[in-house]
């Protein structure tokens, strides 16, 4: 999860205030003309319909984003808005480098075949591994709009990036946002409204298909959780996008997730559970995630957990690898496909054991 940006000397605010008048003068420069050199993920962006009219004002938790124009220059942050821009045709200027799932230069492997696919370079790749908001990177890249619906940025930090671009944040709750509400923002924001609609439609399509094809996995209760600390399971929370994708194809959330949740107020989208306690947890189908092979392993071979009885029946379906945890952890109109077509077959499986 992104952390609160540590607080900066008064020099190094002042140069971003420098910067940002710079930056904002930039934005009002005539576009290039055509068959000029653009800067990264410029050029990639196809014509497009007059679409919605602006000015747009887009409200969120933290403040309203006022978009005076059809946004060219497009910056991203947070773990997943750039797949709903390049799935509308966009290639961002500037979006976050992904070390945990990304390839040698730190983009998803579906985003780096939708950026081919659009024919754009890779964009500016911003500094995200300490999850502060790299704002001097941002003024570089002369944004017109920075997208952040599926992130964590606090009030502070909404308040600065404004001073650069317009800001669109969550509407409710950090990293909350479903897929659906991600693309339709993302639209309003572009001016590609009916396009976000169709690919909303579109991807939702394809998850019934594969739910039809799969009828195994209806009405099928399940716990989707990580072992991301010592003895402990992190159990998602049924609004969590990566539960709520899972029931898209049929599933239901077990009575489990409640039952354990000492805090269901707390504002998080998971809580703990020790493993002294996960002989309570009753699901047909145990869904969790790891970064390889290796953490999978050595996770069942605590004898805790091979005790459990969806291990111990194969009714566990794990996600493995770093680019699928990405996938799954923040679905989206470009991740779902890439996952599911991979990991459907594999839940079924284990749904199936279910009913032997």
């Amino acid at each position: 999860m992104l952390t609160a940006v540590r607080s900066r000397s008064r020099t190094a605010l002042a140069a971003l205030v420098t910067l940002t008048a710079l930056a904002l003068a930039g934005c009002s420069a005539s576009p290039a003309e055509p068959g000029a050199r653009s800067s990264p993920g410029q050029a990639a962006s196809p014509a497009v319909p007059s679409g919605d009219a602006f000015p747009v004002t887009i409200p969120s938790a933290l403040g309203d984003a006022v978009i005076t124009k059809r946004p060219e220059r497009v910056v991203t942050w947070g773990w997943s808005s750039q797949d709903a821009v390049l799935a509308l045709g966009v290639v961002p200027v500037a979006m976050p480098r992904n070390t945990y799932g990304g390839d040698a230069d730190g983009v998803f492997p579906w985003d780096a075949d939708k950026i081919k696919e659009l024919g754009g370079a890779t964009p500016v790749l911003l500094s995200s591994d300490s999850g502060e908001v790299p704002f001097e990177e941002i003024v570089e890249v002369r944004p017109d709009v920075i997208l952040a619906p599926y992130s964590g940025i606090t009030k502070e930090e909404f308040a600065k990036l404004s001073r650069i671009a317009p800001v669109v944040a969550y509407p409710e709750k950090p990293w909350a946002l479903p897929w659906q509400d991600q693309v339709e923002i993302i639209g309003k924001a572009l001016g590609r409204s009916a396009e976000a609609t169709a690919l909303k439609e579109r991807t939702a399509a394809y998850v019934a298909s594969l739910a039809a094809a799969n009828p195994v996995l209806k009405g099928r209760s399940f716990l989707y959780g990580a072992a991301n600390e010592a003895d402990q399971l992190n159990v998602y929370r049924a609004s969590d996008p990566r539960v709520a994708l899972l029931g898209d194809l049929g599933m239901t959330v077990s009575p489990s997730v409640a039952a354990l949740d000492a805090d269901p107020k707390a504002g998080s989208y998971f809580y703990n559970v020790s493993y002294e306690n996960v002989g309570k947890i009753e699901a047909d189908v145990l869904v969790m995630y790891f970064g390889s092979q290796k953490e999978a392993d050595r996770f069942v071979a605590d004898p805790v957990i091979s005790a459990m009885p969806n291990v111990r029946d194969k009714r566990f379906a794990p996600i493995v690898g770093e680019s699928f945890v990405m996938a799954s952890s923040a679905p989206t109109v470009l991740s779902i496909p890439w996952m599911l077509d991979r990991y459907v077959p594999q839940l079924a499986a284990a749904a199936a054991k279910a009913g032997a």
